[in-house]
């Protein structure tokens, strides 16, 4: 008695592959096959590049924002409970910068002080927000003490103030001029605490990209900053920047141990909250438009397959007069669909990878052809964002293609499978 053979056996990938290169005039579909193919190929490709582009944007927000800001901070509760009323000031900070640095996650801390204070020159004021902090430790801020536009020179800021240069326009301020800081919380007199005027020379302005760190951010070195806002000895939070900022929700723990029982940290992902949710929001309706193209182009397939049913009516009634069952026939059927879409989502998911390892090239072909349409674009404050590929989004575009590909492939096919031999040879 003779076996059965196994299922996706070698003579039904031929038999498939037979159909699929058939011509019209032998009963085949192959421009159909084609339209098919290049169809999902254009659809994955659409994905992909759209989900690294959408990577890319992500990373360039972080990025931005992480680069003029500290990943997480590590402030003091004030404390009321005792006889003595404990303030929120860091007094230890040198060794509680010494222990927070030995976490290997922590590339970098930084004893800093804040305040609020108005900020005038030739009758033109303006809030500012005042960060304390050291000459090396702001070297570890890439989007201002490297900035894509600055004046000045940061070494010089030891005997000077960096600012925003927004705040610099508002103000009228320029590299050299001296900028009053007037803060309400200044020198205790037996009379009270009256304002501190202090002016300071502006030797450095940097454009960090964020309008509204130009606008309102002026650094002063820590020193300074440690006399003008009554802070001798103390400081107001610790800044930490990580090896991995997307992973600092993992590191609050650590950070809160080495930091003693007074301690809280406030991270990146509690400021920017509300804009993550957006992007997330944002990602899932990308990712739902894109996934109804590629089941479109996946249509494509079943009504190629229907046709190629239908033309091999008399091939499907001579093989399962010669013995092959239905579950044979399904799969003839099936390897068909679900080799055009295999070889399509395999192409698109190449073109998505090159496209967006040459983002940059593609960038200067736009604008080679528009005629520097990207710089006029860019100068206009629009953004081109990078393109970054990540494993989960190839995977997730090519998993969906296949899954939509091989699932409505099933449909066609069983209708082939089901079809009665009698019938498909009667009028044969």
């Amino acid at each position: 008695m003779a076996s059965t053979p196994p299922p996706f056996s070698r003579f039904e990938w031929m038999i498939a592959w037979r159909y699929l290169r058939a011509r019209k005039a032998d009963g085949g579909v192959s421009v159909m096959t084609l339209i098919s193919l290049i169809g999902i190929a254009l659809a994955v490709f659409a994905l992909v590049a759209t989900l690294a582009v959408r990577e890319g944007l992500r990373s360039d927000i972080i990025q931005t924002m992480l680069g003029a800001n500290a990943h997480a901070e590590v402030h003091y509760r004030r404390d009321f409970s005792g006889e003595i009323p404990v303030d929120h000031l860091i007094r230890d900070y040198s060794s509680l910068v010494e222990k927070i640095g030995d976490l290997p996650e922590v590339t970098h801390a930084s004893p800093l002080v804040r305040g609020q204070v108005m900020g005038s020159y030739r009758g033109r004021n303006l809030p500012v927000d005042v960060y304390g902090i050291t000459l090396e430790d702001l070297r570890n801020y890439p989007m201002v003490a490297k900035p894509n536009e600055a004046l000045g020179s940061l070494d010089d800021f030891e005997t000077g103030v960096a600012i925003g240069a927004m705040m610099a326009r508002q103000l009228g301020v320029g590299v050299g001029d001296r900028i009053k800081l007037i803060s309400p919380d200044g020198v205790k007199t037996a009379m009270g605490t009256s304002p501190r005027v202090s002016a300071y020379e502006v030797v450095f302005i940097f454009s960090s990209g964020q309008g509204f760190i130009d606008q309102s951010r002026l650094y002063l070195p820590l020193a300074e900053a440690q006399s003008f806002f009554n802070r001798e000895g103390a400081v107001d939070q610790v800044d930490l920047r990580l090896t991995n900022p997307a992973k600092v929700g993992a590191l609050v723990l650590p950070i809160l141990r080495s930091s003693g029982d007074r301690a809280y940290v406030t991270t990146w992902q509690d400021r920017a909250g509300g804009m993550i949710q957006a992007l997330k929001m944002q990602d899932n309706a990308i990712f739902i438009v894109l996934s109804i193209l590629v089941l479109i182009a996946a249509l494509n397939i079943v009504s190629g397959l229907i046709m190629l049913v239908k033309n091999k009516g008399r091939d499907i009634g001579i093989l399962r007069t010669m013995g092959l069952s239905q579950g044979s026939i399904l799969r003839v059927f099936f390897l068909c669909g679900a080799s055009v879409g295999t070889v399509g989502t395999l192409i698109g998911v190449l073109l998505g990878v090159i496209f967006a390892a040459n983002i940059d090239s593609i960038y200067g072909l736009v604008d080679w052809i528009t005629g520097s349409g990207v710089r006029d674009l860019e100068a206009n404050g629009f953004f081109f964002p990078s393109a970054i590929v990540t494993f989960g989004d190839v995977s997730s575009a090519a998993g969906l293609s296949l899954a939509l590909s091989w699932l409505i492939t099933l449909f066609p096919a069983r209708r082939a499978a089901r079809m009665n031999p009698v019938e498909a040879l009667r009028y044969e």
